[in-house]
């Protein structure tokens, strides 16, 4: 059973897809961060970089936009590398562009010329003149079929895509998707011509009525959202595109948070951890960075039943299941490297390989699996659009700085060497307190009882050290310095 499951809060917007109680994407907006992909802006070009064969251009956001020489040529001419970007737009040039991904860390949006409308059914494309059908349409009758209907109604100059829901649907339903969609271009049209850039002419639906257009179809059983005056606003939205599921939305009524209902609080807390656990016991680890996520697999507690072969083979098959698994719901984009479990054959590898590629044919966001390299690890890539689900729901902990790792003990207590130093060379203190982590003061008395009376002879001074557990394991702090009687005063009262 599939299941869109909304939840829907003050400040932000979550949408869950379950496949048989499985969580498999999770999708977040919240108010002061609303996605920008699909937005259509008149921007002003601030910068033009030929050797980078791209332009900087300003839509009114923080950092200025990204456009690349292809995305700024007409769609007839993008395939040409000899064009430079110079001869096609110029500095304080005023531009239409449409954002085609989300800034992500230090990057800003990357925007094309090439507008696309989606509809329920069809895809408009105002500025080239073409007929296409989806990928995931694989049966050819009904792909000739679906091209023979277009090739009637298609406006002249004018690009239109079938969508995957377009399936199956009759001329009627896409003759009125048609419809929607032109008279949307045509006030999108009348409003580019308007007011001074930077500006925005169009702004894509939000997350509820994206999910409505875009996600459900007739392969979703149940739609339920906690929100009931968004639960109306959806009955109404599906009474106009696809009255026949009307019946499979569904308003959440009870007090209990619909995720915790759904038991997705915990497995959207496993999105964001390193080590993945496997169902045989074995494990994956995911590390990423901004551009490339390195996925290493491991057999863990599972040792197997028949011989070490077999005992990898099998590891590395359920890996595959869950790493295209975990990319739709991480939402990881760029280049991905795995490293599976060393294969001794060719067959083997294989299998692994037929296996995810399988299982990545639920996944709408494109990938492109490369092969595995001579050194065992498989290279693939996955498009990248917006922000992953752990950069949306974490942020970068101000003390380790993304590493992930704290100071050893032996570095703060170098620290502390290093500071009492300093205060017996610029001071006339007879003595220093100094508060540490609880951890740095248990490591001090035992494993270095010794520091402390040596420091105090190589600086003649007293020195006192208290555990806090208020004080982060990085952090010293030196809470008083002067005379000896002073600083044991403060130590009883302390205590």
């Amino acid at each position: 059973m599939n299941e869109l499951i909304v939840n829907s809060s003050l400040n932000q917007t979550r949408v869950a897809l379950l496949e048989d109680g499985e969580l498999v994407e999770l999708y977040i907006e919240r108010e002061n961060s609303k996605r920008t992909v699909g937005n259509i802006y008149k921007g002003r070009i601030t910068n033009v970089l030929p050797g980078m064969q791209a332009a900087f251009v300003d839509i009114g956001f923080e950092k200025n936009a990204f456009l690349f020489v292809k995305d700024a040529l007409p769609v007839e001419m993008s395939g040409n590398t000899d064009v430079s970007i110079r001869d096609v737009v110029k500095s304080g040039q005023e531009i239409i562009v449409q954002v085609i991904k989300e800034p992500i860390g230090t990057k800003g949006a990357r925007v094309t010329t090439h507008i696309t409308l989606p509809g329920r059914y069809l895809v408009l494309m105002p500025d080239v003149d073409y007929i296409g059908i989806s990928r995931r349409i694989n049966n050819e009758e009904e792909r000739e079929r679906l091209r023979g209907l277009l090739e009637g109604l298609k406006p002249k100059n004018m690009g239109v895509i079938v969508r995957t829901a377009g399936q199956g649907k009759e001329e009627k339903e896409i003759k009125e998707d048609l419809k929607f969609l032109l008279k949307l271009w045509q006030k999108i049209d009348r409003e580019k011509n308007l007011g001074f850039a930077p500006r925005t002419v169009y702004r894509d639906l939000d997350l509820i009525h994206r999910t409505i257009r875009d996600m459900f179809t007739s392969s979703i059983d149940k739609l339920i959202i906690n929100d009931y005056e968004k639960y109306k606003s959806i009955l109404d939205l599906v009474e106009l595109i696809a009255p026949h599921l009307k019946e499979r939305v569904a308003y959440f009524k009870t007090d209990m948070d619909i995720f915790d209902n759904y038991q997705i609080g915990k497995k959207i807390s496993n999105a964001i951890e390193r080590k993945v656990w496997l169902k045989s016991g074995g494990y994956l680890i995911i590390d990423q960075t901004e551009a490339l996520t390195v996925i290493d697999v491991n057999t863990g507690k599972y040792v197997g039943s028949i011989d070490l072969e077999d005992t990898v083979l099998k590891t590395n098959k359920e890996a595959a299941e869950e790493i295209a698994k975990q990319l739709r719901l991480r939402d990881i984009g760029g280049i991905i490297v795995v490293d599976f479990i060393d294969m001794n054959n060719d067959d083997a590898e294989r299998e692994v390989l037929d296996v995810l590629e399988k299982a990545l044919e639920r996944d709408k966001t494109k990938t492109n699996v490369l092969g595995i390299t001579q050194l065992g690890l498989l290279e693939m890539t996955r498009k990248k659009v917006r922000g992953r689900i752990g950069s949306i729901m974490q942020k970068k902990c101000p003390y380790c700085e993304g590493t992930g790792k704290i100071l050893s003990e032996y570095t703060v207590i170098q620290n502390i060497e290093k500071e009492v130093k300093r205060i017996a060379v610029h001071t006339n203190a007879e003595a220093v307190f100094i508060e540490v982590a609880s951890s740095v003061e248990v490591f001090l008395k035992t494993d270095h009882n010794r520091f402390i009376k040596e420091l105090e002879e190589i600086t003649h001074m007293k020195i006192f050290i208290q555990g806090s557990e208020y004080i982060h394991a990085n952090d010293i702090n030196v809470k008083s310095m002067g005379k000896i009687e002073k600083i044991m005063e403060l130590l009883v009262k302390n205590k």
